[in-house]
């Protein structure tokens, strides 16, 4: 992710306008009826046990969240996460066991996977979508025999031979997912983690089955799904709706939701609260209190919150992080080029100023013109390609 996790854990990076990525897998829970959570936190993790405690306080009604940190040091991987904290497990005895991502955006009700759990008589239930071949190599790849179960896991694969995906969703009969996280803990070579080592040891022995997942589902594993995840928002009918009878939750009740605007000076964008907007906005998304001056100009870009952009300064498919400022005369990114066979995005990290005349990656020159911008700018930018 970049410059945009550098200072925060992706969890709680801002999305679409008002909500933070962990929202959607919380509310997930919570809409689902699960009574017992527990969040472990690592990375940023004083950041990250701060918004998830504010979350509880706002939306957790009946729902317990737990807030689990390292006992010393760091976790080695996801399994030894889970197993530092296998004393929360034996406490609770829980039938089964629901192991989640806080990066992902989707809206699912557990309760279907856990059904489907239930009727295979599983070990382990995984949860899987179908991905284009070529985004293989981002995520576990699963082969499931006619009746569901997995024959065969490999953890982002060179060249796949099947287009079905790990979410990252797991649903473990609790007294197997403890008898191999003992296992596996007293094994040296292994990497500690589900995708590398647990689930395809489990392959061979138990009964592995794959939940397949129809709707909406997005890794936010890179800047590029980050964009298209927040870009799809404004299209005519969004693949995801933020709203409805399954409402995603968040920490902050006072940020109110965006509106989809049209007119003469903003077209087609998500807007969210307190923006002022005296210059023209196309294609994008800006997030509460953005300032865009006088004939300037964004398109197709994501402007998140209290950033400024001044007269006469043109933003094109950019992600420009919290409280950037912008001069005027300035230009942050591509024209939107029919000839390109490759388009390319911007960032330009938080709290960072860039000068009057200044240019990052117009026209493929950004290595001479970020000169001008001086030494902040070119540590606090980059260009991301899009396939």
């Amino acid at each position: 992710m970049g410059i945009l996790c550098q200072a925060r854990p992706k969890p709680i990076l801002p999305f679409a306008c008002r909500f933070s990525i962990i929202d959607f897998t919380l509310s997930n829970c919570v809409h689902s009826g699960i009574s017992e959570i527990a969040v472990l936190v690592d990375h940023h993790r004083r950041a990250m046990s701060d918004y998830v405690s504010e979350w509880r306080r706002v939306n957790s009604g009946g729902t317990n969240i737990e807030i689990l940190e390292p006992a010393t040091g760091s976790y080695n991987g996801t399994a030894d996460a889970i197993y530092q904290n296998i004393g929360s497990l034996l406490a609770d005895s829980p039938e089964t066991t629901l192991i989640l991502a806080g990066d992902h955006v989707y809206r699912m009700d557990y309760r279907n996977m856990l059904a489907f759990h239930e009727r295979a008589g599983a070990d382990i239930t995984i949860g899987v979508v179908s991905i284009p071949l070529k985004q293989a190599h981002r995520f576990g790849i699963v082969k499931i025999d006619d009746e569901g179960r997995i024959i065969d896991f490999v953890e982002k694969p060179q060249k796949a031979t099947s287009n079905l995906a790990s979410m990252g969703i797991y649903l473990f009969n609790t007294q197997s997912l403890i008898d191999r996280l003992i296992e596996d803990s007293g094994n040296s070579q292994s990497d500690h983690d589900f995708g590398r080592t647990i689930i395809p040891s489990m392959v061979k022995k138990h009964k592995v089955f794959a939940y397949r997942f129809q709707e909406y589902w997005q890794d936010i594993g890179t800047v590029e799904a980050y964009y298209g995840a927040n870009m799809e928002l404004i299209h005519k009918l969004p693949n995801i709706s933020l709203n409805g009878n399954w409402p995603i939750l968040t920490n902050d009740f006072d940020v109110r939701p965006p509106k989809l605007i049209n007119n003469p000076n903003i077209r087609n964008s998500l807007i969210g609260e307190g923006c002022t907007i005296e210059g023209h906005i196309e294609n994008s998304i800006l997030f509460p209190n953005v300032t865009i001056r006088r004939h300037a100009t964004v398109r197709n870009s994501i402007v998140m919150s209290n950033t400024a952009i001044d007269s006469y300064t043109t933003v094109d498919h950019a992600i420009l992080d919290e409280d950037v400022q912008l001069g005027q005369f300035c230009y942050v990114g591509f024209r939107d080029d029919p000839l390109r066979k490759q388009k390319s995005i911007t960032v330009v990290g938080r709290g960072t100023t860039i000068p009057d005349y200044s240019a990052l990656n117009h026209k493929d020159k950004s290595e001479a013109r970020l000169q001008e911008a001086g030494s902040l700018v070119k540590s606090n930018a980059q260009m991301i390609k899009l396939t």
